[in-house]
């Protein structure tokens, strides 16, 4: 018996993935988690095989809970949920550990053969991410330069791109609905992150990387 924990902030999603691996006889889901914090503490208690873990939710993004969940539980299989195009964080997710990245818009019986794959300790991957995966890599198979950037969580990433185009601290915390002071902490991972040390810096870095912020 595979047993699942879903971690998702939306409750009719996590009943949606339920009562999709609900027609699996060797599936079932043992927990669920609205949030990253309450997914680890949950992993902590054991007997959990498959982790289906949301990139965007609240606090603590899926990107820095799957981070902590591979430290903490490395043999553990986690298949990140996004909503997202497959070309914003599909590669960003397996190169962090993630063994599969599964658009929420997939059918029962996509889902239910990712769960088996990664249980069995191998990779899903569709193809529209084996070719984004393909282009990740340099002419002789070697992993092209990686972007700093990509080391950057999904909010990090929200941060950088406002900071890039010139907003001010005070205008990315009114527009995220952050205080200043996580706006500023985000700043300094930001900084740390990509090797920058002020706001020019990291708008000249954004320019080199072509992001077109």
């Amino acid at each position: 018996m595979i047993k699942v924990l879903i971690c998702d902030d939306h409750m009719i999603v996590r009943q949606g993935i339920r009562q999709s691996l609900a027609e699996a006889s060797d599936i079932r889901v043992v927990a669920e988690a609205a949030d990253g914090p309450a997914a680890l503490q949950r992993l902590r208690q054991g007997g959990i095989h498959v982790l289906l873990l949301d990139i965007a939710l609240p606090g603590r993004d899926g990107l820095d809970v799957l981070r902590q969940a591979r430290e903490e539980h490395p043999r553990l299989p986690v298949l990140m949920l996004s909503t997202y195009p497959d070309r914003q964080y599909a590669v960003r997710s397996l190169k962090l550990g993630a063994s599969g990245y599964l658009n929420k818009s997939a059918d029962s019986g996509e889902i239910t053969a990712a769960v088996r794959r990664v249980a069995r300790g191998q990779r899903f991957i569709t193809a529209t991410v084996a070719e984004l995966l393909a282009a990740a890599l340099g002419p002789a198979g070697a992993e092209a330069d990686i972007p700093l950037h990509e080391l950057l969580s999904r909010r990090e990433l929200q941060v950088f791109e406002r900071l890039a185009q010139g907003s001010s601290v005070g205008e990315i915390a009114r527009d995220l609905a952050l205080s200043s002071n996580t706006v500023s902490t985000y700043r300094a991972r930001i900084l740390e992150k990509t090797g920058t040390r002020n706001d020019v810096e990291l708008a000249l870095y954004a320019v080199r990387r072509q992001q077109g912020l």
